[in-house]
């Protein structure tokens, strides 16, 4: 009842009033909270000069190279929630899609054919072609977008096995292998530069412990993985888009895969992405500029998958 002295109409007009006065205050503090949450990014993409740029951007950059060179940080959830982003976008842009992994080794090509075909189980395939820890994680959903879309995943990286064989005795115990191991590898001789950066800081890192001279050849085993992985790159090159994914430093600052890209084909369009952990991503730090085309700021204490 409305209060004495009060017309029925007034007052009823009164309380609408409150109820639109309390409903707009309940949005405005909807509204803040949501702005505020959205200031929390997950992760911000710059250029190599550290200009900030936007995801559809990079996308259209991307979408005119023949390499796409994805690095990343093999414990992270965004890095690896925007690999299976970037794979699906090429390939509404290009279906003539392939996708690389340094995860996957040479030998293992005939197993992971027969998986994506569907002659084997998932469980084949991890019981027999050493499938990182973190592959259910982290590289099933990019292996089962290929799968869906019956694109080509081409494992490129050199046997394990190998690799321990150049730190153990050297690049030149290569050459003892017999033809058919060395189907894996990139064709030898493979030139290194220990003066490059990349590897010449591995060497000062790693120098002194190990084997005499063990600081080179762990820079000559990662040099034989750099250069196997560009050499099935190029070999398994179409006219759409070859995606390649590994650790940042295998293709940090234009070396590593790329340097070995670049060697055998100097007219190839290559992109290359870099993630970095940062404590703010608001801008990006000067040590991480001119490390790659386009590089992802991601917050240091983003998710880790393992």
């Amino acid at each position: 009842m409305a209060s004495a002295g009060v017309p029925p109409f007034r007052f009823l007009k009164s309380v609408n009033v409150m109820k639109r006065v309390v409903l707009i205050l309940v949005v405005l503090i909807v509204c803040s909270g949501l702005l505020s949450a959205q200031d929390k990014q997950a992760f911000k993409l710059f250029t190599k000069e550290g200009k900030a740029v936007e995801y559809q951007k990079m996308i259209q950059t991307l979408a005119k190279a023949d390499v796409v060179l994805f690095g990343e940080l093999h414990d992270n959830s965004i890095n690896h929630w925007l690999e299976l982003q970037v794979a699906k976008d090429l390939y509404a842009v290009n279906p003539k899609l392939k996708l690389g992994f340094e995860m996957f080794e040479a030998d293992n090509q005939l197993i992971l054919d027969e998986f994506l075909d569907g002659t084997i189980e998932e469980r084949h395939l991890l019981s027999e072609a050493k499938v990182w820890d973190n592959y259910k994680n982290d590289y099933k959903p990019l292996i089962e977008f290929c799968k869906a879309q019956k694109l080509n995943a081409i494992a490129t990286n050199v046997p394990r096995r190998y690799a321990n064989l150049v730190y153990r005795k050297g690049i030149d115990a290569l050459a003892s292998l017999p033809e058919e191991a060395r189907k894996h590898i990139a064709p030898l001789p493979i030139e290194i530069d220990l003066e490059l950066p990349g590897y010449k800081n591995m060497i000062s890192s790693m120098g002194g412990h190990g084997n005499p001279g063990s600081g080179e050849n762990i820079a000559r085993a990662q040099a034989i993985k750099d250069a196997t992985m560009a050499h099935f790159i190029i070999q398994n090159l179409t006219d759409g888009i070859f995606i390649h994914y590994h650790g940042a430093y295998h293709s940090q600052n234009y070396e590593g895969i790329y340097h070995y890209l670049v060697k055998a084909k100097p007219a190839l369009k290559i992109a290359t992405i870099h993630p970095v952990s940062q404590e703010s991503i608001d801008k990006l730090n000067d040590e991480n500029k001119n490390t790659a085309d386009f590089i992802i700021a991601i917050p240091a204490d983003m998710t880790k998958t393992y």
